[in-house]
């Protein structure tokens, strides 16, 4: 559980305060909601290849904001989580790339960068987390980086291709994908050749979290049925209107907060306000109608499992706060440079460390993200993983440049793996 949640319960007093101007309409919802036939919760939810695909014309397939065959090398995985859309292509001999995306849109969010990547040589596999786009859901376990490195595993061994062992590829994180990157590399360096952090959720601060957040987002506060429903109508799509990716961004970090002016200024017409450049971005440059917007509108609407998956990786997943994992991370840094600077142990006979090539990691920001402020992130970056643990570029846009931008982050992340 994030540090935010695990501290909501001594302030249940003043949060119910909050909650008090809701009234008798709050109680009847409860009572309307307590009192509905309970049902067992299957421990698998389908997603949309089983549940909507099967209802639609080939036509129409094709025409959705998210078809199935969207990216190349498409493949379906079971497991025993359930089925997992993979997406692996690319020259079979070039250096591997696992890309991970954000907490809401699918892995084709990284689609454009992965094209890049393929076009500069280089084998790419993208999947979609548990609850998002084509994958299903597992219902039994919250969604922490026990069950995110789970399926990466299970991604990479349905491979035909080796991927793991040491340096065995390199490894992009944008937004939660980043948080879990770390994380990941905590406890697997030697595999990862090279990490690349995009916009990167892990060391969000906790003030970011709004007091409303809190609450929707706590357990055993209010019934869990009560908090679905209250959650589902704030995501699901109003008649004549689309549903936002910065609505959803914003439950993950207030837009409003103690933060400096300047930091206040990125959050006036921007993403996390509902400002275009986010919700407009194309996920696609084959497909103009798959914008941000619409590929969440059909994913809320169809993916049954998309609500369990968001609540739970706000809960768990290494979204805040998680200076353990990185200041782990920047030691794996600082050892690798101490073996693999000139003239280090020299007559030892210490060999280099596998994994995090050079010992740094590239940090990626947007220069007017509200959802991950860049001074914040340098800041605490440098704290956790020191001055020398990596290296930050900064690029005009917010929390959409891996989608707008995707060509230059790949032509960043390529000239960082080169040097190092």
């Amino acid at each position: 559980m994030t540090a935010w949640a695990s501290n909501l319960r001594p302030q249940v007093t003043t949060s119910c305060l909050v909650l008090g101007a809701v009234g008798v309409s709050l109680g009847l919802s409860v009572r309307m909601l307590m009192s509905q036939n309970s049902t067992k919760k299957p421990i698998i939810i389908p997603s949309p290849r089983a549940t909507h695909l099967p209802q639609l014309p080939k036509e129409e397939t094709s025409s959705l904001p998210y078809p199935p065959d969207a990216l190349p090398g498409a493949r379906d995985v079971e497991t025993p989580y359930g089925i997992i859309k993979v997406f692996e292509w690319g020259p079979e001999d070039g250096e591997k790339v696992l890309l991970l995306h954000g907490i809401s849109t699918p892995c084709l969010s990284l689609g454009i960068l992965g094209e890049a990547l393929v076009e500069k040589g280089y084998r790419v596999m993208l999947f979609d987390f548990f609850g998002r786009g084509y994958s299903d859901t597992p219902t039994d376990i919250p969604f922490d980086i026990r069950l995110y490195s789970t399926q990466i595993f299970l991604a990479l061994a349905s491979s035909k291709l080796p991927w793991t062992g040491d340096n065995g590829f390199h490894m992009i994180g944008y937004s939660l994908g980043g948080g879990i990157a770390v994380s990941f590399a905590r406890y697997y360096s030697h595999m990862i050749r090279s990490l690349v952090l995009v916009a990167s959720a892990g060391l969000i601060r906790s003030e970011h979290v709004s007091r409303r957040s809190r609450i929707l987002y706590s357990e055993g506060l209010l019934p869990e049925r009560l908090l679905r429903w209250l959650i589902r109508r704030r995501i699901t799509p109003q008649p004549a209107t689309t549903t936002s990716e910065a609505k959803l961004a914003s439950e993950v970090v207030a837009a409003t907060s103690n933060s400096e002016q300047s930091t206040q200024k990125h959050h006036k017409n921007s993403d996390a306000s509902g400002g275009d450049s986010f919700d407009n971005a194309v996920l696609s440059p084959h497909r103009p109608n798959s914008t941000v917007s619409s590929v969440m509108a059909w994913q809320v609407q169809h993916q049954q499992g998309f609500l369990t998956a968001f609540m739970s990786s706000i809960r768990h997943a290494p979204i805040y706060e998680q200076r353990d994992d990185w200041l782990k991370l920047g030691q794996l840094l600082a050892a690798r440079r101490k073996t693999s600077s000139p003239g280090a142990d020299e007559g030892a006979g210490a060999e280099p460390l596998p994994g995090l090539l050079g010992g740094k990691v590239l940090l990626i920001l947007g220069s007017t993200d509200p959802v991950i402020v860049k001074e914040e992130l340098i800041h605490d970056a440098t704290s956790v993983l020191g001055e020398d643990g990596f290296k930050a570029v900064v690029m005009d846009g917010g929390h959409e440049i891996v989608m707008t931008k995707g060509k230059e982050v790949a032509g960043l992340a390529a000239g960082f793996w080169l040097s190092s």
